[in-house]
């Protein structure tokens, strides 16, 4: 898909369909060129409401705000109605919010990649997008901004990058556990720094063992997929501070010995998502070349039964010599992510440390499903996530720890117990389990995100397709723009 800033005005471009944006009901506007029709068919112009004119080649939709978040959602609801259609090229106007802010082009441009992505693979007959080139005039819905050509021209840059990162993502949690399963994964870590600037490390069974990465591979061993730990860095020169990001990349959880129920094992081929969006994030620095220096590990794995499977009951030694007594080996994510940690902190002394994962189906209970929860022991890494997720177009809230909930983890056999001994609060008890493996040099600098609510939903909502929705992706990305315009050089 081919974007194109220019600053013909719009009835002067040639497109098969021009995408018009109704603003909070705003049919006043000279962009409303078709009211009597609009009125007729009974739009209103509500969020992600739709009217396609056939013989206007206009297709109106509705956003509640001029802001980001609105404006994405309506033009992913607008193109996404596009699938299938013969529709190739596309023209519309420029929507800014505010007249030296280019967050609502951005915005645009993100929620028309977002719009199109399809995940037919596994389809006979494929149903894509047909839409080649959009053309976006400077003609503005607002004429006041102050915006250069230049500064536009970046925002369409940024927000396509962003925007193919989170599909990239998505396409790798959608795939299924028999196609996608650590040794895919690591080839897909290769495959990216074959492709661009990034290094890659991957360490297979032999070296988890050297390292004394005992927890991960207990959780690992009854299946025939073997394990492996991947990294990930882009090393800029001169960079203005260290971020590690870590992922769980359980790519199959069937609960091990602690057997799910079958119903709750559908879908867990979305186990992987943390991983994968870690994955998807060092794609998009590796793409924008941002002046931070950015590491991602992925603890990936597969938890199965079989002879040879960790029980409940036993007592498994981590990287950081702490011993865990095992409860419950469905809580396994967090014994993946217990070793990763503690082996990206051995190898980078980081400014920020951030690990994504669908840890708890509590965070899922507690924030709903479009929700990320955000944890650590500091609040300024939490408040950039949160306020960072709101921008992106993310959903994040704080999800506090306190020292109540952590005696619940405490173990009679063990250093800790890998489940609380209460049903309540669960999301917050997994943050506190993964917290005994950060360091004191990282205590201040991490944030423990659990993605398990967004991260995979069965309908589609805003500019996210039913199944997965690259969670994380946008978030983390925009911190670490935000980090490479305001941190000084070390």
């Amino acid at each position: 898909m081919d974007f194109n800033i220019t600053t013909t005005p719009l009835k002067e471009i040639k497109a098969d369909l021009e995408i018009i944006i109704v603003i909070d009901g705003n049919f006043k506007h000279t962009f409303i060129q078709d009211k009597k029709l609009l009125k007729k068919a009974g739009f209103k112009g509500g969020q992600d409401e739709i009217c396609l004119l056939l013989e206007k080649n206009r297709l109106y939709v509705g956003s509640d705000t001029l802001k980001g978040v609105g404006v994405r959602s309506a033009v992913a609801t607008a193109i996404r109605s596009l699938l299938g259609k013969k529709y190739k090229t596309i023209k519309l106007a420029t929507y800014l919010s505010h007249p030296r802010c280019t967050a609502s082009l951005r915005a645009t441009v993100e929620g028309i990649v977002l719009g199109s992505y399809t995940f037919t693979q596994y389809k006979s007959k494929k149903i894509k997008s047909r839409v080649k080139e959009i053309q976006i005039s400077t003609e503005g819905y607002a004429d006041n901004y102050e915006v250069s050509l230049e500064a536009m021209a970046r925002a369409v840059h940024n927000g396509e990058i962003s925007a193919n990162a989170t599909n990239f993502t998505r396409d790798i949690v959608n795939t299924t556990p028999d196609d996608c399963y650590p040794k895919i994964m690591a080839d897909i870590a290769e495959g990216l720094a074959e492709k661009s600037s990034l290094k890659c490390k991957i360490l297979k069974p032999k070296a988890l063992r050297k390292q004394k990465m005992e927890t991960l591979l207990a959780v690992a061993r009854a299946s025939r997929h073997k394990p492996r730990v991947i990294h990930l860095a882009h090393k800029p020169k001169n960079a203005k501070a260290v971020v590690t990001l870590v992922g769980k990349g359980l790519t199959y959880d069937s609960g091990g010995l602690s057997l799910k129920p079958a119903d709750y094992m559908v879908t867990m081929k979305s186990d992987k998502s943390g991983g994968s969006a870690v994955l998807g994030i060092m794609k998009a620095v590796s793409e924008m070349d941002l002046p931070i220096e950015v590491h991602g590990f992925v603890g990936a794995v597969e938890n199965m039964i079989g002879g040879d499977a960790y029980k409940p009951d036993d007592v498994l030694t981590a990287k950081n010599g702490k011993t865990i007594e095992i409860r419950n080996t469905d809580a396994e994510g967090r014994l993946v992510l217990a070793d990763t940690l503690c082996y990206a902190q051995q190898e980078v002394k980081a400014d920020y440390l951030f690990d994504f994962a669908t840890l708890t189906g509590a965070c899922v209970v507690g924030v709903g499903h479009y929700t990320s929860g955000v944890m650590g022991n500091a609040d300024e890494p939490k408040d950039l996530v949160v306020n960072l997720a709101t921008q992106a177009g993310e959903l994040a809230t704080k999800l506090d720890f306190n020292r109540h909930l952590k005696k619940t983890i405490k173990s009679e056999i063990a250093d800790v117990c890998n489940i609380s001994n209460t049903r309540y609060g669960g999301a917050i008890t997994a943050g506190q389990f993964l917290s005994e493996f950060i360091d004191e040099d990282h205590k201040e600098k991490w944030a423990h995100i659990d993605i398990a609510g967004p991260a995979f939903v069965e309908h589609a909502w805003a500019e996210n397709p039913h199944g997965a929705s690259g969670a994380g992706v946008r978030m983390m990305i925009r911190l670490i723009e935000k980090l490479a315009r305001t941190v000084k050089t070390h």
